[in-house]
């Protein structure tokens, strides 16, 4: 199952990393992802180890950024990759297969090739600048979301990503994404998680109540 509400762990440190994600996982997430950046393997599986362990007390999916191999190797719940990463097919050749794979895209084009790679989500950002990632993409704002899905109808789950606030959330749910990933709002106060929460969660009873309506 793919959360609505994906946290991104932050932090200078490896420990900072952990410390976040067990923050985020005590305070209710159900899916955090561990985007360690400019470490050595050895470190970075230490630390996968170690988010594991923390994810697995609260019963909490754990995806990996970047690294397929650690994700298998601590049987993570899934890998992210970015767009200079592995080749989604070629990573599913060697995860479990019950783990989840998502891919970054900033573009229709992005998003034809990872839907073509069957990919089980696709994280589409940035919705607008953060400081969190560099290297940042062309912001896409609403008009880029409504764009996209007026012209691919994806049928795949779309994460919509990048310097996200509570504020942002219902009109971007408008746009048809199916859930957000959030960083640094969450990080700067753990207690928003059940406000993320709650957002998405209308949003879901709203779209049932639709469907009932419909039928």
């Amino acid at each position: 199952m793919i959360s609505k509400l994906q946290y991104i762990s932050q932090g200078d440190s490896p420990d900072d990393h952990l410390d976040t994600i067990e923050n985020a996982c005590r305070s209710g997430a159900d899916w955090v992802q561990l985007r360690l950046k400019n470490f050595d393997n050895a470190t970075l599986l230490k630390t996968a180890e170690k988010a594991r362990e923390i994810t697995h007390n609260y019963q909490t999916r754990l995806i990996i950024n970047d690294h397929y191999e650690i994700a298998k190797a601590v049987k993570a719940d899934g890998v992210h990759l970015g767009q200079t990463d592995a080749c989604p097919l070629e990573a599913k050749k060697h995860l479990y297969s019950w783990q989840i794979i998502g891919g970054t895209a900033n573009s229709i084009q992005d998003c034809k090739i990872l839907i073509d790679q069957k990919v089980d989500y696709i994280g589409l950002g940035p919705f607008k600048f953060t400081h969190t990632k560099q290297n940042l993409g062309p912001i896409l704002g609403l008009d880029g979301y409504e764009f996209l899905f007026k012209a691919l109808n994806p049928k795949i789950r779309i994460i919509a990503i990048g310097g996200i606030t509570l504020n942002d959330v219902p009109e971007i749910l408008k746009t048809g994404v199916y859930g957000i990933a959030v960083s640094g709002e969450i990080t700067n106060d753990f207690n928003k998680i059940k406000l993320f929460q709650q957002l998405l969660g209308s949003s879901q009873l709203n779209e049932e109540a639709c469907k009932l309506n419909q039928n």
